[in-house]
């Protein structure tokens, strides 16, 4: 895709931005203008890697450069509420890393400021755009493993004990739902369209008062089902399965992306496989570019109601297991 250049600024020069713009410096759409931190040094330091132009240590000032079209948030989940309104309030198009917030009412109040600022606003589900998912859900809309009754994901790593670390600290939003556990949760969304009527859960809440680990079974008005599990302090397969009624999709370590198998029934195997260049990133990063040069406030792949809604269902989750952040 080829078309005016969109200049970008980071806000939150952590791992995920690292990755983040790496892909982005590869796309002949986009410039890199800006980089903000409040750790002395981090911007800078940032800025210097990626030759970027301009390094700041304030948000305030970051958000009146001019020259900033559109912002990634990669900043830890409970100061996505405050950067995300700090840059829609000075006109910018936001990009936000997901968890989108810490919950459905923050979601709520950012959809709003956005729609009524008119401003472009999009959840980094990275995954939606990924090649693999896109052909995925291709053979599903041609109807090649029929009507979609069931689907399991599974997405857990083992960070080992580290209370301090940020995926255990409550104080910086820890826990396997909101870092790992919302890709299933959102890969759920994306296929079956809709939210569970009725959800069936059980975490295991670790000495630092989050969930190291949890498992889900949503059920929906027609029957259909997703189980999913997610985790921090245990190594998963990482697969995911959707199941038809003519058939299978199987994808291997599906966070990324890499393949899609279609087992239809009584043909033979079907078998994508993605050979590119970049993380992934920079997918999403098209999408938002496109939506900027078409002048669209939201996305059609991310909508910011499903988002709102995913916030939702990751709520009632958390209310069943009595875990409360402040």
């Amino acid at each position: 895709m080829s078309g005016r250049k969109i200049k970008w600024g980071i806000m939150g020069p952590g791992n995920i931005s690292h990755k983040f713009a790496s892909d982005l410096v590869q796309s002949e759409n986009a410039e890199l203008v800006a980089v903000a931190s409040r750790t002395e040094g981090k911007a800078d330091a940032f800025a210097s890697e990626f030759n970027i132009a301009r390094a700041y240590n304030s948000y305030d000032e970051f958000v009146q450069d001019n020259e900033i079209e559109i912002v990634y948030i990669g900043t830890l989940h409970p100061q996505h509420k405050e950067c995300v309104l700090h840059c829609l309030n000075a006109g910018k198009a936001v990009l936000c890393e997901k968890p989108f917030t810490m919950n459905a009412e923050e979601a709520e109040e950012l959809i709003q400021v956005a729609r009524e600022n008119n401003t472009f606003l999009m959840e980094a589900m990275w995954t939606r755009y990924l090649p693999a998912v896109i052909q995925a859900r291709k053979w599903i809309a041609e109807g090649k493993i029929g009507e979609i009754n069931m689907l399991t994901a599974n997405f857990g790593f083992n960070v080992g004990w580290a209370p301090e670390s940020r995926l255990l600290d409550k104080k910086l939003g820890g826990g396997a739902m909101l870092d790992a556990g919302i890709y299933p949760i959102s890969f759920a969304s994306m296929i079956f369209g809709k939210q569970p009527t009725n959800i069936k859960s059980s975490a295991h809440i670790g000495q630092t008062g989050v969930d190291e680990r949890f498992s889900a079974i949503f059920e929906y008005e027609d029957g259909k089902t997703a189980i999913l599990n997610s985790s921090v302090r245990l190594t998963l397969s990482n697969d995911a399965y959707i199941y038809g009624s003519d058939g299978y999709i199987h994808m291997p370590n599906f966070l990324a992306g890499e393949a899609a198998y279609l087992h239809g029934s009584g043909s033979e195997m079907e078998e994508f496989k993605d050979d590119r260049k970049v993380n992934g990133y920079l997918f999403e990063a098209e999408e938002a570019m496109n939506c900027l040069r078409e002048g669209r406030i939201e996305s059609s792949i991310m909508p910011l109601d499903e988002t709102y809604d995913i916030m939702n269902t990751m709520d009632t989750l958390r209310k069943q297991w009595g875990l409360e952040y402040e």
